[in-house]
């Protein structure tokens, strides 16, 4: 994944946010990263944008070097650190992308602060996760409570990752294990108890801008269903299905993300 120069801004709460500008193009993409994972998730996609686009990355609160205050989180405040983060940096409106928990983000981002948005990017996530969300990721959180993160791994790599991927790309499963292992213990239970409330099938149908929705064919996190309800709920949304790919299709194909991020910079809205 590699490293990027970053700066902090702090909430009107007083949590500092972290994030980095990728490239100089005159198209504003925002990318949100996904669970326990921080900024440089997103840079193998960033960079293959710089002459396009400006990208910026950040640390959703809770995530990478941002603050990491007690709960509740929700994915609203996420969406309103965001916004307070394009306020800084002065950037009334752009493309927004998020993958799984980024992407419930960039949805709520996109209820909030519809006005400010020019595309949105949906990439392995979700509106809602169902009915048995609530169990299924408070299990979670209490396992990484009661044994640690190390306990969690075996699991994560299933699924974020083919075996294909896992046996060809070393060093970039090992940079994911790194940034995961690394997350406070408390504010990854928290975000998982986050994404068990979140629920944004109501902003759906009010989504006016260009939508590019990816999912890899395997990706059984946020299964093709999921992605297709996506499609279906959202006006003139184009949805790609990867074959042979799992949860993280930002590392898996970069390529292809950046390709789909370029048609939203072809699309936006003015």
């Amino acid at each position: 994944m590699g490293s990027a120069p970053t700066n902090q801004i702090l909430m009107k709460d007083g949590t500092p946010i972290n994030f980095s500008m990728i490239g100089m193009g005159p198209a504003r993409i925002v990318l949100c990263h996904s669970l326990a994972m921080d900024h440089r998730f997103w840079l193998p996609v960033a960079r293959q944008l710089g002459d396009e686009a400006a990208v910026l990355v950040w640390d959703c609160r809770g995530h990478g070097a941002s603050g990491k205050p007690k709960g509740p989180y929700t994915v609203e405040l996420f969406a309103d650190d965001l916004a307070a983060v394009m306020d800084a940096v002065e950037w009334p409106r752009a493309i927004i992308g998020g993958a799984s928990m980024g992407g419930c983000v960039t949805l709520a981002f996109a209820g909030r602060h519809r006005q400010r948005v020019q595309g949105l990017g949906l990439f392995d996530t979700t509106a809602w996760y169902g009915e048995d969300a609530p169990q299924a990721w408070s299990q979670r959180a209490e396992k990484a409570v009661a044994n640690g993160l190390p306990a969690l791994i075996d699991f994560q790599l299933s699924r974020w990752f083919t075996d294909a991927f896992r046996q060809t790309q070393p060093q970039i499963v090992e940079e994911c294990v790194s940034v995961f292992l690394a997350n406070d213990v408390a504010a990854y239970a928290e975000s998982c108890r986050m994404l068990s409330r979140a629920d944004l099938r109501d902003v759906l149908p009010t989504i006016g801008a260009p939508v590019e929705i990816v999912v890899g064919e395997e990706d059984y996190a946020t299964p093709p269903s999921m992605a297709r309800a996506l499609e279906a709920r959202i006006a003139g949304a184009r949805l790609d299905v990867i074959e042979g790919a799992r949860h993280l299709t930002p590392l898996e194909h970069p390529d292809r993300i950046a390709a789909h991020l370029r048609r939203l910079i072809e699309r936006r809205a003015s």
